[in-house]
């Protein structure tokens, strides 16, 4: 493990921020991660730093910088229902989910572009297209930087909620599992299904699906159409620095709902299970009056 100082960031980060990390330790193996938990670095205040697409970096950073590269994916088992395949924290994640397709185990397909890295895509929940992150959550590996332990959440220990999970939330007393700033995400588990079925449930991918004219897709046309509507929506960061799409839709009881739609008949929503509706916020900023 070695300790590099006044490494630039610019590269790291998907504003290109100039900026500075004033110590930064690379963990590209797992002999990495325990050569980090056996230093007292470990105790210092530090940032974990995956592909930087969700922050904005103000300046240098002064906390050690521990940057995520382990790497490595594969199939770990299968039975009659479903794929189990596991990925490092430092993967890419689109490269991830455009490989699942190519080994013929789609899934992941409506997650397609979303910037970052695997290690990071538990910590947000990620979700785009009908599919959040918990609909294909198997388990995961971690370390906790206090004690140097490893262990192993499934789904439920993770306290998945929208763009929310228990590494989001600090513990508030001993018996509270936050995990903020505590536990590093090393591999993760997606269980895919074997009975497939695309997920159109989302109005551009609906639109995309009538105007192609094809009956059934495939999971790599659902990806292609996905990848399609993201372009036309994003800016490639690129070309122009940008964190893409990390605001969260307001959630409404269904009273709230119709109250809104009475008033703005042409808001998109969606029915969410629990019988409450997401309202797209995109859309609400697209008809923002300045």
């Amino acid at each position: 493990m070695i300790v590099e100082t006044h490494v630039p960031l610019q590269a790291h980060n998907s504003f290109g921020i100039a900026a500075r990390a004033e110590r930064l330790v690379r963990l590209r193996t797992m002999e990495d991660v325990q050569q980090l938990l056996a230093d007292p670095l470990r105790l210092e205040p530090h940032f974990v730093l995956g592909g930087g697409s969700n922050i904005v970096i103000t300046g240098d950073i002064k906390p050690l910088v521990i940057k995520i590269e382990l790497l490595g994916k594969h199939l770990v088992s299968e039975d009659a229902k479903a794929w189990i395949v596991q990925a490092a924290a430092g993967e890419n994640w689109h490269d991830f989910v455009e490989w699942t397709l190519s080994q013929g185990w789609p899934g992941l397909e409506n997650l397609a572009m979303i910037p970052g890295s695997v290690g990071a895509s538990p910590v947000q929940n990620i979700g785009a297209y009908g599919v959040e992150l918990q609909d294909r959550f198997e388990s995961l590996d971690a370390v906790d930087l206090r004690t140097g332990q490893s262990f192993t959440l499934d789904a439920a220990q993770c306290a998945f909620g929208y763009r929310d999970s228990v590494f989001k939330h600090q513990a508030r007393d001993p018996r509270d599992l936050g995990l903020l700033g505590r536990a590093l995400i090393t591999h993760v588990r997606f269980r895919l299904p074997k009975a497939w079925r695309p997920d159109l449930s989302y109005a551009d991918l609906h639109k995309k699906h009538a105007q192609s004219g094809v009956a059934h897709p495939t999971p790599q046309q659902v990806f292609e159409w996905v990848c399609e509507i993201r372009r036309a929506k994003l800016p490639n960061p690129q070309v122009i620095g940008n964190a893409g799409s990390f605001f969260k839709n307001p959630t409404v009881s269904a009273e709230q709902c119709a109250d809104i739609i009475a008033r703005e008949p042409k808001l998109v929503h969606y029915r969410l299970s629990d019988g409450s509706f997401k309202l797209a916020a995109a859309w609400q900023i697209g008809r923002a009056h300045v």
